[in-house]
């Protein structure tokens, strides 16, 4: 709503400027108060044909085509200097209503017009070898731009057009953990459209332009929490379906301490997950939802879908789902030979947990790397590890408190392998709430739909001062599980992501180094390779 007022109050003074500005121009002042005729007259007044004010109308060039516009009208008043396109690109009607209350301030015709007269001027007294005529052209040239305004010019346009792109067209990521390793590796660059999903627009617009949320070498937040704009989605080209890898932020980043490794959750630091015995004693970074940590995942299930994990299978609504062919899964691997690193290498296996000399590793594979290890000797053993929880194990309890919604008290025995059923909330639908199952919906409630209040008193559920026994969710809500499926941090962790947490589709990689490092090499086989691969 703040957004859609401020556009408003920013438009009808804009038609109130204009309505001073167009006498000055010999164009009747009422034209500047008529939609669509106020600026069919700008563009005349400029130099332009009417019908260019078309372009007005498509969402995103229209954003270029108005500040061109507006800068072309001072420069038809005789305002060259670089502050008055500046206030033009910032706020038009700030320079306008300069323009029409200054009394010294004349329309010396359309600059389009002008400037390219000047130009034929030019170049005609160089064609005839008026030296003197062209020096003195050049000398009094009104358009004439000093080098040191050229460079800003163009570098302020550059970072402008790069972090306008960047905002709500094609986002360039990096794929820095090995969470979907078997589809997408450390070291792939990605292209993500975030026109696919719908063009989300920008809710914290104070920030530095093309960075997320970190400022390098000083280690400062790049942006401003406040003011922030209220979340809105143009519409989508496509939905997201079952299987499709989608980039996202991460839900439960609202708070967040910082290690030198990664961000940790709010609530991880509670639960003791993050091995830094000073977690709790380090500062609490609150970040808005467009600021939080860039994740990416192969969306599982989708709004209203029932989701379960038996034996690492995974069911969707009753139904196996269809496994993708890059998912892996952790295996003990057992050889009284040993094996030949640089194969295991060449293969693609992850070498993070191979043990040279010893005859037991540790091996994310994919089914197709399980096979071929298989068959290199009849005395290897290949064994699932084992993610069960016992109870009777020391530390059982916290353990099971790593996994959404973490209350083993009333979802006992839920872990990677084994997990569920859970059903994914969807827009329009109501839930029955009750201290059994409270634990599934408490932080949508309470964060991800942005209500006033939420508390809870005993078996008693309050949502904005009133008690309820049921809630309608207002928002679609996903599930988001890693390819590499014993190694990633996802939904099974921390639950379900919210459809305004959705950034963007991954298109293609780019660029792919080895293991994320160019001292290793680049992977060229995988440079313009599909990101969306099943």
């Amino acid at each position: 709503m703040t957004i859609l007022l401020f556009l408003i109050i920013s438009y009808i003074l804009l038609s109130l400027t204009l309505y001073w500005v167009f006498p000055k121009a010999n164009v009747e002042g009422w034209k500047g108060l008529v939609p669509g005729l106020n600026f069919a007259e700008w563009a005349k007044i400029i130099g332009r044909k009417p019908l260019y004010a078309l372009w007005l109308l498509f969402p995103i060039v229209n954003i270029f085509i108005f500040c061109g516009m507006a800068v072309d009208l001072v420069r038809s008043f005789g305002l060259y200097d670089f502050k008055h396109s500046a206030l033009a690109v910032i706020y038009a009607p700030a320079i306008f209503a300069y323009i029409g209350k200054n009394k010294e301030i004349q329309y010396g015709g359309p600059t389009l017009v002008k400037e390219k007269e000047y130009r034929e001027q030019l170049e005609q007294a160089k064609a005839n070898n008026q030296s003197r005529l062209y020096k003195k052209l050049e000398a009094n040239n009104p358009y004439k731009k000093s080098s040191s305004r050229e460079w800003t010019e163009a570098i302020v346009f550059a970072v402008f057009a790069a972090a306008f792109i960047r905002m709500f067209l094609i986002e360039a990521y990096k794929i820095p953990t090995p969470s979907m390793e078997g589809s997408l590796l450390v070291g792939d660059f990605l292209f993500v459209s975030k026109a696919h999903y719908g063009i989300r627009t920008p809710m914290t617009p104070t920030m530095i332009p093309l960075l997320h949320n970190r400022i390098p070498i000083l280690n400062k937040e790049s942006y401003l929490e406040k003011p922030s704009l209220p979340y809105y989605r143009l519409p989508k080209l496509e939905t997201i379906d079952r299987n499709e890898p989608f980039v996202f932020n991460w839900p439960v980043g609202d708070s967040v301490i910082l290690a030198p490794a990664r961000s940790w959750a709010i609530g991880q630091v509670n639960r003791g997950e993050t091995g830094i015995a000073s977690a709790k004693k380090m500062p609490v970074i609150t970040r808005p939802i467009d600021k939080r940590d860039h994740y990416i995942k192969r969306c599982i299930a989708t709004p209203g879908d029932t989701l379960q994990i038996i034996d690492r299978e995974i069911f969707i609504n009753g139904e196996k789902a269809v496994k993708p062919s890059g998912v892996q899964y952790l295996y003990e691997v057992t050889s009284k030979t040993g094996f030949n690193k640089s194969k295991l290498e060449d293969k693609g296996i992850n070498m993070d947990y191979f043990r040279q000399g010893q005859n037991r590793n540790i091996f994310f594979l994919t089914d197709e790397q399980k096979e071929w290890i298989q068959s290199l000797s009849s005395d290897i053993s290949i064994e699932h590890h084992n993610f069960e929880i016992n109870p009777t194990q020391p530390g059982a309890n916290q353990e099971a408190k790593k996994y959404f919604p973490h209350d083993p008290v009333h979802f006992p025995g839920w872990t990677v392998d084994n997990y569920g059923p859970i059903v994914m909330p969807k827009k329009g639908v109501t839930v029955q709430l009750t201290a059994e199952n409270i634990a599934l919906y408490e932080r949508v409630i309470n964060v991800y739909e942005h209500n006033e209040s939420y508390e809870r008193r005993g078996n008693q559920f309050l949502v904005n001062g009133k008690p309820i026994t049921e809630y309608t969710f207002k928002q679609d809500y996903y599930w988001a599980m890693g390819d590499n499926r014993h190694n990633s941090e996802d939904s099974r962790m921390w639950g379900y992501v919210p459809e305004d947490h959705i950034v963007g589709k991954p298109l293609f990689i780019w660029f792919s180094t080895k293991k994320g490092d160019f001292r290793n090499g680049i992977n060229w086989k995988r440079i313009f390779s599909s990101a969306n691969k099943m």
